[in-house]
């Protein structure tokens, strides 16, 4: 029976990573229509509506009235980096380069984060770690070497290294919040993807203005909102009582290689040998990298 809800957990961690990974190919269709910033502002609005039927329980709303001033400076400032600055990047990123390479591109984001980790919690990797981060950048030489970049890709590698930034300090302060267990997950989540959204939205409206959405868009945005987002990340969460924190890294390090098939059978992106070998070997090193940081 162990080794059933071992297997059942291993499952489902590969289904979410399908999801998450099936994401991009979504993200990219969406984008022919709905300008990024405001694309990524529905999304995590939608996802995070999705959470109020929980949070309204008593427990929920206490522990919000209960939350310091402190508290509430954290939870807004990784609403806006976590979300308007991370996600509103990323689907910038998705508007200029092909799928593969912004996945690629996430997968920077364990070594700046073990890098951050020394400066500001005193958290050192160890030589598989630093073993990772060696052969993720070798992977990364290998997939984009020669370096040429046509139309936008320049400006969009450039978009990404911000978001990977972003991304890695949301994943210091979001590490910084959930270490002191005085705030539930549920009401972490809510407020500061409530605060990022919100902002997403305001800044894509004030920028584009308001998009005209199909009705087949409209079922982008809540398929990526319900099943990708909320659906996804509390069944990740449920797997993590059972699989090792090992396990988990591999499995999430399975993403580049199902981006880059999905993205080479729905959107035509074609991956050569040289590029599926980087990607390989970025793959293996970004899993080495996350080992002791996901463990601890």
């Amino acid at each position: 029976m162990i080794r059933y809800n071992h297997l059942l957990s291993v499952l489902q961690a590969l289904l979410v990573t399908f999801l998450w990974s099936t994401s991009f190919i979504i993200i990219k269709w969406g984008l022919v229509d709905i300008p990024p910033v405001t694309y990524a502002g529905l999304r995590y609005f939608l996802a995070c509506l999705c959470f109020i039927p929980f949070i309204f329980k008593k427990k929920y709303l206490a522990e919000i009235r209960g939350l310091t001033p402190r508290q509430w400076k954290k939870l807004i400032l990784l609403g806006v980096i976590f979300y308007t600055l991370t996600q509103g990047t990323q689907f910038l990123g998705l508007s200029l380069l092909p799928a593969v390479s912004v996945s690629l591109m996430l997968n920077f984001t364990p070594l700046i984060v073990a890098s951050m980790g020394i400066l500001f919690l005193k958290e050192y990797p160890s030589s598989i770690q630093w073993s990772g981060a060696v052969l993720f950048i070798v992977g990364i030489l290998f997939y984009f070497l020669p370096v040429s970049f046509a139309g936008n890709q320049g400006l969009g590698l450039a978009v990404m290294a911000f978001g990977v930034l972003a991304n890695s300090g949301s994943g210091i302060l979001g590490r910084d919040i959930n270490r002191n267990k005085d705030i539930s997950p549920l009401v972490i989540t809510f407020i500061s993807m409530g605060v990022g959204s919100i902002l997403l939205l305001v800044l894509g409206v004030a920028l584009d203005g308001a998009p005209v959405i199909s009705p087949t868009n409209w079922g982008y945005l809540v398929w990526l909102a319900v099943v990708n987002t909320a659906f996804a990340f509390t069944l990740w969460n449920h797997t993590l009582r059972s699989i090792s924190a090992m396990e988990s890294s591999i499995i999430n390090g399975t993403m580049l290689i199902q981006i880059a098939f999905l993205a080479w059978f729905f959107l035509d992106e074609k991956i050569t040998t040289q590029m599926a070998v980087g990607m390989a070997i970025a793959a293996l090193g970004a899993t080495l990298v996350q080992f002791k940081r996901r463990a601890t």
